[in-house]
């Protein structure tokens, strides 16, 4: 992240041990307070440590009061809530970083827990505001979407996706040791970096821990920059795409199985089950069935092949092996296999057209007939494809 504040480009003085660090955009009713609570904690502690203050861009004389009050000022050009926090990381002196809103919402007074856990070894140290993990919410300090709705799924989904050990995903105060954050190499300049934050700690196996925290009521008159359904979809987008196994290879599975189970039944003649009977019809439902898996599949692979090889989740031992088996090569040659099959019954089922002079095909003989054939070409053009694109991302890697 580019900083352009002289402070930032001079030669660092030694490390001190613990950097309180706060986005600041515009912050000038609040940033006083949090500054002073900060600086009281650091003295009532007797920590060597700074108050730095991360700006991204304020106008309203937050800057002057920061630096009046002896806290440090970096100024972060490129806007964004993780572009601010990203340079303000890369700034820091501390060899422990705790960092927090500048709107009053946390108690910047109340870091000693963190501090602790820090010394103790964990390299992540999450704030809790929720109430099932010991937090306390203040009347009017979170939307009742935030706290009912949003911050418990997406917490929930961050548990289920990635095994992430905390109870609160998107706590904005949180401490960690700066050196073992350097070595997830974040990347997101918005909010997502919250969440970047917490899943790739988690997936790098980093040492997290947790401590429950007040969130009290904002203290500015005018609206938070968060946007509830905006950034609440952000965050699930992120984790969704940093979850290739539960975006694409658990769907894709499920849906190859209830083709080939469908096939399986219907293809011989007529199921019944009870008075309903599966025909034809339910043979064509389970080949898109069929086809839409095998393509989700696909997208699986390249995508976790593509994200262990870009750094952004760690190295897929799986699917390497897997690939070592499914050469270019090879999947051409098996989508050729299942291309003929295709051809094969699509010959059959010309035949038996032309037994009856080209006519009409009783329903649903021709059905079952055309049907597997064209499943099984468009099954043979998707290894070859897939194939294709994933001996790409080889030849790109290996540039």
């Amino acid at each position: 992240m580019p900083l352009s504040d002289a402070d930032a480009t001079a030669a660092p003085p030694p490390q001190v041990e613990l950097t309180l660090l706060m986005p600041c955009l515009n912050e000038a009713e609040t940033l006083e307070t949090c500054i002073r609570k900060a600086q009281g904690a650091l003295a009532r502690l007797g920590i060597d440590g700074e108050v730095l203050i991360a700006d991204n861009g304020s106008t309203d004389g937050s800057i002057e009061i920061a630096r009046k009050l002896g806290a440090r000022v970096v100024s972060i050009p490129e806007r964004g809530y993780g572009s601010a926090l990203g340079g303000g990381i890369a700034a820091a002196r501390g060899r422990f970083v705790i960092m927090g809103d500048a709107d009053d919402s946390y108690d910047w007074g109340g870091i000693e827990p963190f501090v602790a856990r820090l010394r103790d070894g964990a390299q992540l140290v999450m704030g809790c505001r929720l109430p099932a993990g010991g937090g306390t919410i203040k009347p009017h300090a979170m939307p009742f979407s935030h706290r009912w709705l949003g911050n418990p799924v997406l917490s929930t989904l961050g548990r289920l996706l990635f095994g992430c050990p905390v109870t609160d995903f998107h706590c904005g105060m949180r401490g960690f040791d700066a050196a073992a954050i350097a070595t997830l190499n974040l990347r997101t300049t918005g909010m997502e970096f919250a969440s970047e934050m917490v899943i790739r700690a988690t997936l790098g196996r980093l040492r997290i821990a947790q401590v429950p925290i007040t969130l009290y009521p904002d203290g500015r008159s005018r609206p938070p920059h968060l946007r509830t359904w905006r950034d609440g979809w952000r965050h699930l987008r992120f984790m969704l795409l940093y979850s290739p196994n539960w975006l694409f290879w658990v769907p894709g599975h499920l849906l190859l199985w209830l083709g080939l189970i469908g096939f399986a039944l219907v293809l011989p003649g007529p199921f019944h089950v009870g008075r309903i009977a599966l025909d034809a019809n339910t043979l064509l439902v389970s080949a898109i069935c069929c086809i839409i898996g095998l393509q989700w599949i696909a997208f699986a692979l390249a995508a976790r092949l593509f994200a262990s090889e870009e750094g952004l989740l760690p190295e897929d031992v799986f699917v390497k092996r897997l690939y070592g088996l499914f050469t270019l090569e090879r999947g051409i040659i098996l989508g050729l296999l299942f291309g003929l099959g295709g051809l094969a019954l699509l010959g059959v089922a010309l035949l038996y057209w032309a037994r009856l002079d080209f006519g009409s095909i009783p329903y649903p003989i021709g059905l079952r007939l055309v049907i597997p054939a064209v499943t099984l070409l468009a099954f043979g053009a998707q290894f070859i494809l897939s194939s294709f694109f994933l001996s790409l991302l080889v030849l790109k890697r290996a540039r």
